[in-house]
């Protein structure tokens, strides 16, 4: 869901915002919040899902919201909602007040370019803030648009048009984006803590498209989408950030005519990347299911999704269950939890067939690498220290490796860090300062 008109023939765009899930899950699980439509009529659903059993709470406004309206939970309970009017993105809080919808305005943000297209950008692991991209057609502005004391505030101007947003730490400095520029899109990780201080850290090869979709900081598993073992072709990898390995790209996750996008991956498995379960969304020719895969693991298993499932909304907890959360009109909210399978030794696990097409198991009804250098995340101390220059392709058992042409550590870091100052004008009686210039770039940062 969103508020953005994309821009006609760009497909990064397109694709992202297919894959956006129905639902918007808080990082602690707690909460999530969607659109929901009664009858002709929009409003914004909130769940509470950290109780015995899931429970919704309706938050409709005076009139019906905007069909592409952008929702957004926080782990107080309040719901961020995205509305856009007259290219001015309007930005409150809504929470129940007895029978009603309470509504505290916190500001806009202003796009006077009609190429400009803004978007919330996953929730923060704080669950306290919440962040958006405004693309415009040479630039990435960063916002906060949730949490501050005087409405949005401008973080940092990122050079080139990016899409995607990981966080890769558990405090909301590091903000990782998929930057397009000079014709190839790679990741790049944003210091919101250090004035937008901008670091590369995806590059696999000169020519390849290397985009970052999830990344667990408690492990350090990543999962990303590259081009580069298969020019032309996006492959499904993953890779350990700090790890001196290259990214892998298992034949498991090389599906013929099906889209494997991972929406969750499992966490509190400190140190041990290889042995999280990741759950994946797979959309093939006759339907969606879901699929559960490890690193350590050369199969996916397939699984019905849940009937009315909320398509790509899940969450794991620590101790190996997945929510699925799903609406039908026997049941208004529902979660479906499923216990990931016990990881199986590498040697007994039988490969499957290369590169088939799995037929989407019956649907039941619902019961209830890269040399990454480590972007840090506690509080690590950072040198300067030039790319690695490492460009070697090779294959490896059932998965083809690749190795990076640039890498990034960006630090968590403790001291010399700036506080957040806003620069820009939002709507909601924010305090604003003189424009400043676009960060400068840094080399990629490692641990000293």
């Amino acid at each position: 869901m969103t508020a953005c008109a994309t821009e006609p023939g760009n497909d990064a765009a397109e694709n992202e915002l297919a894959a956006r899930p129905a639902c918007v899950i808080t990082a602690d699980g707690t909460y999530a919040a969607r659109l929901a439509l009664d009858g002709e009529s929009w409003y914004p659903e909130r769940w509470t899902l950290d109780g015995p059993e899931p429970y919704a709470v309706p938050l409709p406004s005076h009139q019906p919201e905007e069909p592409g309206t952008e929702v957004l939970p926080l782990t107080d309970g309040r719901v961020l909602i995205h509305r856009e009017t007259d290219r001015r993105h309007v930005f409150s809080l809504l929470y129940p007040t007895g029978p009603g919808t309470g509504e505290l305005p916190l500001g806009a943000v202003e796009c006077p370019d009609e190429g400009t297209r803004l978007r919330l950008l996953p929730p923060a692991p704080d669950g306290a803030h919440a962040y958006a991209l405004a693309v415009s057609r040479g630039s990435t502005a960063v916002w906060q648009v949730a949490g501050g004391a005087f409405g949005p505030e401008h973080l940092a101007e990122v050079p080139g048009r990016c899409s995607g947003g990981v966080w890769l730490d558990g405090t909301g400095r590091l903000l990782a984006l998929d930057r397009l520029q000079d014709g190839h899109t790679k990741t790049v990780v944003v210091d919101l803590e250090r004035g937008g201080e901008v670091s590369p850290l995806l590059q696999i090869a000169e020519n390849s498209n290397d985009r970052l979709l999830l990344a667990d900081p408690d492990s350090g598993l990543l999962l990303i989408r590259s081009d580069a073992p298969s020019p032309g072709h996006d492959r499904l990898g993953w890779g350990v950030l700090g790890s001196t390995l290259p990214i892998r790209f298992p034949e498991s996750l090389h599906l013929t005519d099906c889209a494997l996008t991972p929406f969750a991956i499992q966490p509190g498995q400190v140190l041990m990347p290889e042995n999280c379960a990741v759950a994946l969304r797979i959309d093939g020719p006759t339907g969606t299911w879901v699929g559960l895969w490890r690193p350590s693991e050369r199969q996916v298993r397939h699984l019905p999704a849940p009937a009315g499932w909320l398509t790509g909304a899940g969450l794991w907890n620590s101790e190996g269950v997945l929510q699925l959360p799903y609406a039908t009109g026997a049941v208004a909210y529902g979660v479906t939890r499923v216990r990931a399978p016990a990881a199986e030794q590498e040697e007994t696990t039988p490969a499957p067939p290369e590169r088939t097409t799995p037929a989407p198991p019956e649907r039941t009804a619902a019961p209830r690498p890269i040399p990454l250098q480590q972007a840090p995340l506690n509080g690590r101390k950072v040198s300067a220290r030039p790319a690695l220059e490492d460009k070697t392709v090779r294959a490896s058992g059932e998965d083809k490796a690749v190795r990076a042409s640039g890498a990034v550590r960006a630090s968590g870091g403790s001291g010399g860090t700036a506080p957040r100052e806003g620069k820009g004008r939002g709507g909601g009686g924010e305090k604003s300062t003189p424009a400043e210039s676009a960060p400068a770039e840094t080399p990629a940062l490692t641990a000293g």
